[in-house]
């Protein structure tokens, strides 16, 4: 081991810790699932819904740190995790800037705008979380900000916390590119979720896969991470993928190519969303359902896709 290597063990081990903002009892018996700080970030820290395609956010930079936790809920509402954290901000001197719950917030379109952490470490329910942001006058004319994000998934609750503050803050009072976009295929007059819940059945119109072959390509896929944290927020949600194709081949081959694709979503989805494999089923009716004319190039390529089924849900 050389001595530099050393000297930069020794500096990282005697740096003092990330000062947070202040330190927060969360209700419930609840455990860190992952922390991410940094020294110097820069965070778009929403302060209204999600409207006219932005988050109405304000750029935050200094010191952030995000955490992640889970808490054993046994029957607490979103609202019940939330009051207790929301009063010892205030209690800790910080104003509450914004607040609302999944509709006021913005759905599906606001949650998939705004930075949190991936599954299995933090789930957020599209039907039921809930966010707050606030800040305090900190120090050399700096502040402290905090933003909450709650939600639930079976028996379990989530929480996310995210602290930005120091000496180094900066805050734009403008609307701001959101730090993470969805695929513009999802962003239409309603959600992929709305749709799944009012229709029945939504195209998963973000995948693609090889000419004749049932590969899922390599993604991510924005529907998939969508339809991941539905599923996984209720054990009793349940659905199926239907996979279709144009009218090149025999019927049967057809089916079973749709059927193999759909397999490959069931498979990702179990796999890198861990969505349990008993809320979902995979079906093929190859060219049995078209929903464009198989007479032109545009048609066909309309006809092959995968769709998800609601079987079981609100």
């Amino acid at each position: 081991m050389t001595t530099r290597l050393v000297l930069l063990i020794l500096a990282m081990a005697l740096a003092p810790p990330m000062a947070r903002a202040v330190d927060l009892t969360i209700p419930g018996s609840a455990a860190m699932t992952r922390e991410i700080a940094e020294e110097a970030g820069s965070y778009r820290l929403p302060v209204g819904p999600y409207s006219d395609g932005l988050v109405y956010s304000f750029r935050v930079e200094g010191a952030i740190v995000q955490q992640a936790w889970r808490i054993e809920a046994q029957g607490m509402t979103t609202l019940q995790i939330l009051s207790p954290m929301r009063q010892q901000l205030l209690d800790a001197g910080f104003d509450i800037l914004f607040e609302c719950t999944a509709q006021t917030c913005g759905g599906f379109d606001f949650r998939f705008n705004t930075r949190v952490m991936a599954a299995p470490d933090m789930f957020v329910d599209l039907l039921d979380f809930r966010f707050l942001s606030a800040r305090r006058n900190g120090q050399d004319n700096g502040a402290d900000y905090v933003t909450l994000l709650i939600s639930r998934a079976n028996e379990s609750g989530y929480v996310q916390i995210i602290q930005a503050g120091g000496e180094q803050i900066e805050v734009a009072d403008r609307p701001v590119a959101p730090d993470v976009v969805p695929d513009a295929a999802l962003m239409t007059d309603q959600s992929l979720i709305q749709k799944l819940l009012g229709q029945g059945h939504v195209i998963l119109s973000d995948l693609d896969f090889e000419t004749g072959s049932a590969a899922l390509g390599a993604g991510p896929y924005a529907s998939l991470r969508a339809l991941a944290d539905f599923l996984n927020a209720d054990a009793g949600r349940r659905v199926a993928l239907v996979g279709h194709t144009d009218t090149v081949g025999g019927l049967d081959p057809n089916i079973a190519l749709s059927r193999e694709r759909a397999a490959s979503v069931l498979a990702r989805l179990a796999e890198d969303h861990q969505v349990p494999r008993a809320q979902m089923d995979a079906e093929g009716a190859g060219y049995l359902a078209p929903i464009a004319s198989n007479r032109t190039d545009d048609g066909r390529e309309a006809n092959r896709r995968v769709e998800v089924v609601l079987l079981r849900g609100e």
